[in-house]
Protein backbone atom coordinates (compact mmCIF):
# COMPACT_ATOMS: atom_id res chain seq x y z
CA UNK A 1 0.00 0.00 0.00
CA UNK A 2 1.16 3.77 -0.95
CA UNK A 3 2.21 6.16 1.59
CA UNK A 4 0.34 8.63 0.88
CA UNK A 5 0.54 10.44 4.11
CA UNK A 6 3.51 10.96 3.43
CA UNK A 7 3.13 12.11 -0.45
CA UNK A 8 0.65 15.12 0.89
CA UNK A 9 3.20 15.79 3.84
CA UNK A 10 5.72 16.45 1.27
CA UNK A 11 4.00 18.49 -0.95
CA UNK A 12 3.54 20.56 2.25
CA UNK A 13 6.88 21.39 2.98
CA UNK A 14 7.85 21.44 -0.50
CA UNK A 15 5.73 24.05 -1.62
CA UNK A 16 4.26 25.98 1.57
CA UNK A 17 6.40 25.98 4.06
CA UNK A 18 9.42 26.34 1.18
CA UNK A 19 7.10 28.83 -0.35
CA UNK A 20 8.00 27.69 -3.39
CA UNK A 21 4.74 27.18 -6.02
CA UNK A 22 6.63 25.74 -8.74
CA UNK A 23 7.35 22.98 -6.40
CA UNK A 24 3.81 21.66 -7.09
CA UNK A 25 5.32 20.58 -10.44
CA UNK A 26 6.07 17.38 -8.59
CA UNK A 27 3.56 16.53 -6.32
CA UNK A 28 0.35 17.47 -8.73
CA UNK A 29 -0.88 16.11 -12.16
CA UNK A 30 -1.48 18.42 -14.93
CA UNK A 31 -5.51 19.03 -14.80
CA UNK A 32 -5.09 19.23 -10.51
CA UNK A 33 -7.96 20.61 -8.76
CA UNK A 34 -8.55 22.51 -5.69
CA UNK A 35 -11.70 23.28 -4.55
CA UNK A 36 -11.44 25.73 -1.64
CA UNK A 37 -14.38 27.14 -0.25
CA UNK A 38 -16.96 25.70 -2.66
CA UNK A 39 -14.16 27.62 -5.67
CA UNK A 40 -12.80 25.34 -8.16
CA UNK A 41 -9.19 26.11 -9.43
CA UNK A 42 -8.51 23.78 -12.57
CA UNK A 43 -5.20 23.02 -13.81
CA UNK A 44 -2.28 23.15 -12.66
CA UNK A 45 -0.81 26.54 -13.68
CA UNK A 46 -3.80 28.16 -12.12
CA UNK A 47 -3.06 26.47 -9.16
CA UNK A 48 0.80 27.35 -8.70
CA UNK A 49 -0.42 31.01 -9.75
CA UNK A 50 -2.94 30.65 -6.60
CA UNK A 51 -0.30 29.30 -4.22
CA UNK A 52 1.74 32.58 -4.84
CA UNK A 53 -1.14 35.01 -4.34
CA UNK A 54 -2.03 33.65 -1.18
CA UNK A 55 1.99 33.02 -0.37
CA UNK A 56 2.05 36.98 -0.83
CA UNK A 57 -1.20 37.68 1.75
CA UNK A 58 0.11 35.72 4.67
CA UNK A 59 4.21 36.66 4.75
CA UNK A 60 6.24 33.91 6.73
CA UNK A 61 3.68 31.29 5.90
CA UNK A 62 4.18 28.24 7.81
CA UNK A 63 1.65 25.33 7.88
CA UNK A 64 1.23 22.64 10.73
CA UNK A 65 -0.18 19.56 10.73
CA UNK A 66 -1.93 17.99 13.45
CA UNK A 67 -3.03 14.79 11.84
CA UNK A 68 -3.21 12.74 8.32
CA UNK A 69 -4.83 9.52 7.68
CA UNK A 70 -5.32 7.61 4.64
CA UNK A 71 -8.01 4.89 3.25
CA UNK A 72 -7.49 1.37 3.12
CA UNK A 73 -5.69 1.72 -0.60
CA UNK A 74 -4.08 5.21 -0.25
CA UNK A 75 -6.63 6.88 -2.77
CA UNK A 76 -7.26 9.37 0.04
CA UNK A 77 -6.11 11.40 2.58
CA UNK A 78 -7.46 13.43 5.25
CA UNK A 79 -5.92 16.25 6.95
CA UNK A 80 -6.32 18.76 9.82
CA UNK A 81 -3.34 21.40 9.65
CA UNK A 82 -3.07 25.22 11.13
CA UNK A 83 -1.37 27.79 9.47
CA UNK A 84 0.16 30.90 10.69
CA UNK A 85 2.27 33.63 9.35
CA UNK A 86 1.52 37.64 9.20
CA UNK A 87 -0.94 39.81 7.35
CA UNK A 88 0.14 41.10 4.06
CA UNK A 89 -3.50 41.73 2.44
CA UNK A 90 -5.91 38.95 3.48
CA UNK A 91 -9.26 39.20 2.64
CA UNK A 92 -8.14 42.69 0.30
CA UNK A 93 -7.16 44.26 4.56
CA UNK A 94 -4.70 46.31 5.18
CA UNK A 95 -1.81 44.51 5.07
CA UNK A 96 -0.26 45.35 8.92
CA UNK A 97 1.94 42.13 9.04
CA UNK A 98 -0.13 41.25 12.33
CA UNK A 99 0.16 37.43 13.19
CA UNK A 100 -2.76 35.33 12.33
CA UNK A 101 -3.38 31.84 12.22
CA UNK A 102 -6.26 29.50 10.82
CA UNK A 103 -6.96 25.76 11.16
CA UNK A 104 -8.34 24.10 7.93
CA UNK A 105 -9.08 20.92 6.72
CA UNK A 106 -8.01 19.04 3.35
CA UNK A 107 -9.10 15.63 1.37
CA UNK A 108 -7.00 14.78 -0.97
CA UNK A 109 -7.90 12.57 -3.88
CA UNK A 110 -4.27 10.65 -5.77
CA UNK A 111 -3.92 8.33 -8.05
CA UNK A 112 -0.29 6.62 -9.54
CA UNK A 113 1.46 8.63 -6.53
CA UNK A 114 -0.01 12.39 -7.67
CA UNK A 115 -2.10 14.40 -6.26
CA UNK A 116 -5.75 14.95 -8.06
CA UNK A 117 -7.46 16.95 -6.67
CA UNK A 118 -7.79 18.70 -2.99
CA UNK A 119 -11.06 19.48 -1.14
CA UNK A 120 -10.33 22.16 1.65
CA UNK A 121 -12.32 24.04 3.81
CA UNK A 122 -10.67 26.54 6.14
CA UNK A 123 -11.52 28.84 9.07
CA UNK A 124 -10.97 31.94 7.01
CA UNK A 125 -14.07 33.63 8.24
CA UNK A 126 -13.28 33.36 11.77
CA UNK A 127 -10.04 34.62 10.84
CA UNK A 128 -11.85 37.71 9.37
CA UNK A 129 -13.53 38.38 11.80
CA UNK A 130 -10.41 38.58 14.08
CA UNK A 131 -9.10 40.83 11.36
CA UNK A 132 -11.41 43.64 11.20
CA UNK A 133 -11.86 43.69 15.02
CA UNK A 134 -8.69 44.06 15.96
Amino acid sequence: MPNSVALVEAFWDAVWNAHDADAADDFVVEDFVITNAGVRIEGRENFKTWIRAFLDQVLDLRLEVAESFQNHDGSRVASRWTVHGRNNGLFGLEPDGRPISFSGTAVWEIEDGKLVHNHVERAAHELHQRLLAA
